[in-house]
């Protein structure tokens, strides 16, 4: 983990956000320290785009402050921005350039000329755009496409990094290749901001997390703090006999959530629940145990949770 700098990357104080009827942001509040590695996560149409809309300048807030690197993203937009790289969600590309005449316009947008050319051919080789740097932007496939993306966000070096989606439809050969390069920029000293869909990314990279549903911040934690409080504290045991089991009555018939054939899918509570009594008391109903497999809680479990609560 890269050591955290004392002034926070991003500061979020009482942000709201209205689009009609529809309250996108709900008083939003949080801090990313500097040289984190922050995860944002939430459902389609929890305000996670428009909050970071909001950071990158394109939307202003009803309601609130963001700061960017102690630079108010309205009162002081040309420094905010200055400091700050979004890779969009959306595939959004210029078809009349070719690669590394689109990186040389979005430099040119931070006042940086040809001399900013060493740093485009850097970012291209380490993305693997290399033999593409001369190509036309509408001749690349959706995965290249989006490495320019990246590319676009950091033409200018921001200190800070904001991922919106970056894997979303994207190979898996691509993705590992993409987080390979995320590592990197972090243990350079980036702070990076992470929005995806795909839970087991946030838990691998994210040194926290903050959950948003319905506009509002829900869980903000360590990512090993969201899986070790009471929230996702649950342990799925699968057993596999020689035959049905039948007749099992008692506390652990009642944490059967599935049983189909020979195999019994169980959840047991951490604090309360014995995986070896369970399996006592599979044996007493005249069972032979043949597999026994156990699954941790993870980050999926933790937001389905949470997300249920919320709605409770």
């Amino acid at each position: 983990m890269h050591p955290l700098t004392m002034t926070p990357a991003i500061n979020i104080q009482s942000v709201h956000k209205r689009f009609g009827s529809v309250n996108a942001l709900n008083g939003v509040s949080l801090t990313i320290n500097g040289g984190e590695f922050f995860g944002l996560l939430g459902p389609n149409g929890a305000g996670k785009s428009t909050l970071i809309n909001i950071i990158a300048g394109l939307t202003r807030a009803d309601e609130g402050d963001v700061a960017v690197l102690g630079h108010h993203v309205v009162r002081n937009y040309r420094q905010s921005r200055r400091c700050i790289g979004v890779v969009p969600q959306e595939l959004v590309y210029d078809p009349f350039f070719t690669v590394r005449e689109a990186l040389r316009i979005q430099a040119g947008y931070f006042g940086l000329g040809r001399g900013n050319d060493p740093w485009i051919d850097e970012l291209l080789d380490a993305l693997m755009l290399g033999d593409k740097r001369d190509t036309n932007m509408r001749a690349l496939s959706g995965g290249m496409k989006r490495r320019v993306l990246i590319a676009q966000a950091l033409v200018h070096k921001p200190e800070v990094v904001v991922l919106d989606e970056p894997t979303a439809g994207v190979d898996v050969e691509l993705r590992q290749s993409l987080w390979a390069f995320v590592k990197r920029l972090h243990r350079d000293g980036h702070t990076i901001v992470l929005t995806t869909h795909y839970l087991e990314e946030a838990e691998a990279l994210c040194d926290r997390i903050a959950i948003l549903n319905h506009g509002e911040v829900i869980a903000l934690d360590t990512t090993q703090g969201l899986l070790e409080r009471g929230i996702g504290r649950t342990l799925r045991v699968c057993v596999t006999t020689a035959a049905p089991v039948t007749g099992l009555t008692g506390k652990y018939a009642a944490k059967i959530v599935r049983q189909a054939g020979n195999r019994l899918d169980l959840q047991l509570e951490r604090r309360s629940d014995s995986v070896v009594d369970m399996l006592d008391a599979v044996r007493q109903c005249g069972a032979t145990i043949i597999d026994l497999s156990t699954e941790e809680a993870d980050l999926e479990d933790v937001f389905v949770e949470l997300t249920r609560r919320k709605k409770a």
